[in-house]
């Protein structure tokens, strides 16, 4: 697996969803590793940083939370970008914040997806705490089903923690009442791929895992790569509705958005809507 492919693949972008402290920039972050997408040194780098501040277990998180108030906070602010290739596909991960204090930040990243991945902790006490009523496991999934989000994949994250201790009948008790919940959201149960993991250990990541002889599906990387690619009307005139626009010392404004139609390259002109501003893309 490879970061660059020569051929061009289709791109999907995948949001990062769950409760807060569910494991979702440490899975994330290994995933990436897993793929090529940060070197070894990078991650040794962290993992040394983190030690010093007595976090050991960040250091896949840090690959994501790339910005001192998230690190110290320990919990994803913004929303990181970041890239890695499957046999079918190009994804663009969006990792979107679990806290509370900032659901904007994940309605912005939610919106700009084609598949979400939610991440649910297994272990006792923080599974009851994240599909309870004030959640956000039950809080992401009716966003993300409610922003056009209409695949996504489940990781049952942190079958290593004591508690679980990689037991099937948790993972099946975990798997039943999300699956309930997501039904009742709308989604079609059937066509959600459940995947028990570690994102700390990397069991189930990218390699089928021997802790869990039980389980007989497809890694996480592998479920991923079965999801359907969107249709991307590239015939049309360009379309890019702005999510939301930054200003970046050294760099200017930045506005966010996604290419809904069209083709966007450097050279072509652009307008604004509705100023009628236009403007030649760099």
């Amino acid at each position: 697996l490879s970061t660059m492919s020569k051929e061009e693949k289709p791109r999907v972008s995948l949001v990062v969803i769950g409760h807060v402290d569910a494991g979702k920039s440490t899975t994330t972050g290994h995933l990436i590793y897993k793929c090529g997408g940060v070197d070894q040194e990078t991650i040794a780098k962290y993992e040394k940083e983190a030690n010093e501040v007595g976090k050991p277990t960040q250091k896949f998180a840090w690959v994501l939370d790339n910005l001192k108030a998230e690190r110290e906070r320990g919990i994803t602010i913004d929303i990181s970008l970041w890239k890695f290739a499957t046999k079918q596909y190009e994804f663009t991960i969006i990792d979107a914040p679990g806290h509370r204090d900032f659901i904007k930040n994940t309605i912005t990243g939610t919106s700009q997806a084609d598949v979400a991945m939610l991440v649910v902790d297994a272990s006792h006490g923080g599974f009851e705490e994240g599909i309870s009523r004030g959640g956000q496991t039950r809080e992401h999934a009716l966003l993300a089903f409610t922003l056009g989000v209409k695949q996504m994949v489940v990781a049952v994250n942190k079958m290593d923690d004591k508690s679980v201790n990689y037991s099937q009948s948790r993972y099946e008790d975990v798997k039943s009442e999300v699956a309930t919940y997501l039904k009742r959201v709308g989604y079609k149960p059937a066509k959600v791929t459940f995947v028990p993991i570690s994102g700390w250990e990397g069991d189930n990541i990218t390699d089928s895992s021997s802790n869990m002889p039980w389980y007989d599906g497809p890694t996480l990387l592998d479920a991923l790569d079965k999801v359907s690619a969107p249709k991307r009307p590239a015939d049309k005139s360009l379309r890019i509705p702005i999510q939301d626009v930054y200003k970046i010392g050294g760099i200017g404004t930045v506005p966010v958005g996604r290419v809904e139609t069209g083709i966007m390259k450097p050279g072509i002109t652009a307008q604004f809507a509705p100023s009628g501003i236009t403007a030649e893309v760099k």
